[in-house]
C-alpha cells in the first residue's frame, strides 16, 4: 500500500495512493499517526479509505509523505564513496574505516520537500549538486536492534534526494565535522510512501532490495544503479542507529547515495572536472526508483545573503585586563 499527504486549496490530507488517485483517511488523521499506530493497523485503515472517492494526484501539490521526528543519512554505497572523497578531498580510495560500521550524519527534519516542489540553491553556492537514494521509514520503537529485530521494524520505503551544496560542504569537513550547511537546505523525500509488504518480491538472497534507480537533468539520464549494491541491507543500518540508543516509529534513514552517476560530485572526482555542470536555477532533476516512483525538482534561485562574517583573531589571555 501506499500513503501520501498533499496540500490542495489551503487544506492539508493525507490517504491512500490507488490506479484512480488519491483517497483520503479520516479528517485530522496523518501519515505519522498511521506509522506509529503499526503496519497492521495502517494497512486496516488504508483499505477503508480506499472505498472513499478518488482526488487525481495532478491536481494537488505532493508533500513529504510524513513530517518525519528525525532524519539520519547513511553512506552506504562504496561506489559513492570513491568518487565523492576524491572531488571533495582530493584524495583517491575509500579509508578503510568505510567498512568497519555503517557511517551516518543527522540531517534536518524541517528541510524535507514534497515530491514536485523547487529547490533553491542555498546561498553563497556555486556546486549545487543532487543525491539519488532511497529511505526507510521505521514503523514502531525500538533500542539496540539485532538486525533480525530490525527488519520487524520496518514500515516502508521513499525516495529521497539530498540535496548538496558541495562548496560548503568542503570546506566545513575540513574542520573534521559535518556535513551541515552544506546539506540541510533542501531534501526531496516522496512521492509516497511504500509499505514494506509490497517490495518483499524485490528482495534478493542476501537480503537486499534490487530496486533499480535512475536519475536524469533536464532528461538526460546522468546516473543508474541497484539499491542492492549496498554495503549493508537496511536491516543493518537501523540496528547501527539504535545501537546504545534508541529510534522510533517515523524516523527517516536514507540509504546514501547510490554509485555510478547517483550524484555530480562522484563523477566530478572520477573524471577530474566539473563535467556535467554543477546544478544551476532552470535545472530539472527527475529521479525514479523501481516499486516506489518517481521524484521530479526544478531548481530555482536562492537568496542572496551577505557572505558568513569570518571569525575574530582572539588573543589567549586567561585574565580579564584590569
Amino acid at each position: 500500500m501506499r500513503f501520501a499527504t498533499w496540500e490542495a486549496a489551503g487544506r492539508i490530507a493525507a490517504g491512500v495512493v490507488s490506479d484512480a488517485g488519491l483517497h483520503e483517511l479520516p479528517a485530522r488523521a496523518t501519515v505519522l499517526d498511521l506509522v506509529r499506530a503499526g503496519l497492521p493497523a495502517a494497512l486496516e485503515a488504508g483499505a477503508a479509505a480506499l472505498e472513499g472517492p478518488a482526488v487525481p494526484v495532478d491536481s494537488v501539490r505532493l508533500l513529504p509523505p510524513l513530517t518525519a521526528p528525525t532524519v539520519r543519512d547513511f553512506v552506504a554505497f562504496e561506489e559513492h564513496v570513491e568518487g565523492v572523497r576524491k572531488a571533495i578531498d582530493g584524495v583517491a580510495g575509500v579509508v578503510q574505516e568505510w567498512y568497519q560500521a555503517p557511517t551516518f550524519y543527522f540531517t534536518n527534519p524541517y528541510a524535507l520537500v514534497g515530491a514536485h516542489d523547487d529547490v533553491a540553491v542555498p546561498p553563497g553556492s556555486q556546486r549545487f549538486d543532487f543525491e539519488l537514494e532511497v529511505a526507510v521509514v521505521i514503523g514502531k520503537d525500538g533500542a539496540s536492534l539485532t538486525p533480525e529485530e530490525a527488519r520487524e521494524h520496518v514500515f516502508g520505503y521513499s525516495v529521497l534526494n539530498d540535496w548538496s551544496a558541495r562548496d560548503l560542504q568542503a570546506r566545513e569537513m575540513k574542520v573534521s565535522l559535518g556535513p551541515a550547511k552544506g546539506k540541510d537546505s533542501a531534501t526531496t523525500l516522496g512521492p509516497w510512501l511504500v509499505t514494506a509488504d509490497e517490495l518483499a518480491p524485490y528482495r534478493d538472497a542476501d537480503g537486499f532490495l534490487a530496486l533499480d534507480m535512475r536519475v536524469s537533468v533536464n532528461g538526460v539520464e546522468i546516473g543508474q544503479d541497484l539499491l542492492s549494491n549496498m554495503g549493508w541491507p537496511f536491516e543493518e543500518l537501523i540496528s547501527y542507529a539504535s545501537r546504545g540508543t534508541e529510534v522510533r516509529a517515523g524516523d527517516v534513514l536514507g540509504s546514501g547515495t547510490c554509485g555510478n552517476g547517483g550524484c555530480l560530485a562522484e563523477l566530478w572526482g572520477r573524471h577530474g572536472d566539473q563535467a556535467p555542470p554543477p546544478l544551476v536555477p532552470g535545472d530539472v532533476v527527475e529521479m525514479t526508483v523501481e516499486g516506489i516512483g518517481t521524484i521530479r525538482n526544478r531548481v530555482v534561485p536562492g537568496l542572496d545573503l551577505p557572505p558568513v562574517r569570518p571569525a575574530r583573531q582572539r588573543s589567549r589571555a586567561r585574565t580579564r585586563p584590569s
